[in-house]
């Protein structure tokens, strides 16, 4: 099993980073790895229990990968795991802690879990399926840190205008 842990310094407040990533409007604005995302149900953004579903991006288009998210408390933490498998994944896990750093910035603390499958090839695959998620998910932050550079204000004048979903 392959843990990792990534600490991102982030243009914008807690508050927004937390929106601009799990509300799907503007998620799939700037994520690198995911072509379409909905919570299943149809709400605008998960929930402690919701499933999520979402189909990957470019080279990534066949992996679809249902999460259900354990955790939920914005603007501060959001938890999944993965419901069943998405190969190349048997199990994977992931966590997202934000902080205020001052200034009008923040700190998200990216934590993950994943284990390669089937079993047979665990071994041989997992290294390089890290290293891959690994890669990724540092790119995959980085379209995040540029979108809200650019657009850290088109989400907070959103928050102003009350359009987040209270149930969110």
């Amino acid at each position: 099993m392959a843990h990792g842990k990534f600490e991102f310094q982030m243009p914008a407040p807690s508050e927004v980073v937390f929106d601009a990533f799990h509300y799907h409007a503007w998620r799939l604005r700037w994520d690198s790895l995911v072509k379409n995302t909905r919570v299943e149900g149809g709400a605008p953004c998960p929930s402690v229990g919701a499933v999520t579903v979402s189909g990957g991006k470019g080279w990534m288009q066949s992996l679809s990968m249902h999460t259900r998210f354990v955790s939920y408390s914005p603007p501060s933490l959001a938890a999944a795991t993965m419901v069943g498998t998405a190969f190349p994944f048997s199990r994977w896990a992931a966590s997202m802690r934000h902080r205020d750093s001052g200034e009008g910035r923040s700190i998200l603390l990216y934590t993950y879990t994943l284990q390669a499958g089937p079993g047979f090839l665990m071994r041989c695959i997992e290294p390089l399926i890290d290293a891959v998620f690994r890669y990724q998910t540092r790119k995959r932050f980085a379209r995040l840190q540029s979108f809200l550079a650019q657009h850290a204000s088109d989400v907070e004048q959103w928050q102003a205008q009350g359009r987040r979903d209270v149930s969110c």
